[in-house]
C-alpha cells in the first residue's frame, strides 16, 4: 500500500496552512490532502493516525523567551489526528475537508469521510484547565511546536488497511486505543511524513 500527499513533499516542511501555529499566531489548521492506492485484498476499512514523536517532556520550558528546549531533552508523542472506520472504497481525503481553521474548545463533530469516526487528539490534554481553549479536541488539529525548541519536529501520517469494517474502540477513543484495537487486523500500512518548526533558527 502507498500513501501520498500533494500538500507537502515526503520528509520535507509542512506549509503553515496545515498547522495550528505559525510565527505570527494561529495558522490555517487545514488537514493536508492524503491519497492511497495498492490496497491489500480483503481490506474492509482504514484507520489513520498523525503523531509527532518529538514533543518536549518538560512543559515548564515551553514558550519561554529566556531558555531554549535542549535538543537532547527526552521526548514523547503528541497525537494530531486519530480516525477509524474509513470506508474500504475511500482513496483520498481532500485538503481542508476534515479541518479548516481553529475551533476554540475543539471540534465537536469534525467532518470527514462518510461513516468514519474521529477520536481525541492531544490538544485535549494540552488545553485542559484553560478557560478559553479547554475542551475535547476531536479530529485533526495541526502542528504547533514550541518556538524555543531546538529540535525539528516530525509528523507521521500512518494509514492502516484493516480486515474489519468497524474497529473496536470506545466512543471517546485515542490513538492508543486505535493501536491496541488494530492489533491482529492489519493487512497493510503506509506512512508519509513532514517536518515543522516555529524556531526561526531552524526554519531559516
Amino acid at each position: 500500500m502507498r500513501l501520498t500527499t500533494t500538500s507537502f513533499q515526503n520528509g520535507q516542511p509542512i506549509p503553515g496552512e496545515f498547522a495550528m501555529g505559525v510565527p505570527t499566531g494561529f495558522g490555517g489548521n487545514r488537514n493536508p490532502q492524503l491519497a492511497w492506492d495498492d490496497v491489500p485484498a480483503g481490506t474492509r476499512s482504514f484507520a489513520l493516525l498523525c503523531i509527532d514523536p518529538d514533543v518536549p517532556t518538560v512543559p515548564e520550558l515551553v514558550g519561554r523567551d529566556d531558555v531554549e528546549i535542549p535538543l537532547d531533552q527526552p521526548r514523547t508523542e503528541f497525537v494530531h489526528w486519530a480516525m477509524v472506520d474509513i470506508g474500504a472504497d475511500v482513496r483520498e481525503i481532500a485538503a481542508g475537508s476534515a479541518s479548516e481553521g481553529i475551533t476554540a474548545k475543539g471540534k465537536t463533530a469534525p467532518s470527514g469521510p462518510a461513516g468514519a469516526r474521529q477520536g481525541l487528539n492531544s490538544y485535549t490534554q494540552w488545553f485542559a484547565g484553560d478557560a478559553q481553549m479547554g475542551g475535547d479536541y476531536l479530529g485533526y488539529d495541526g502542528p504547533y511546536p514550541p518556538f524555543n525548541d531546538q529540535r525539528l519536529h516530525r509528523y507521521f501520517f500512518r494509514l492502516f488497511a484493516l480486515d474489519v469494517a468497524t474497529l473496536d474502540v470506545p466512543p471517546r477513543f485515542t490513538a492508543r486505543d486505535v493501536l491496541r484495537a488494530v492489533h491482529g487486523h492489519v493487512l497493510g500500512e503506509a506512512t508519509v511524513w513532514g517536518t515543522y518548526t516555529l524556531n526561526a533558527k531552524l526554519a531559516g
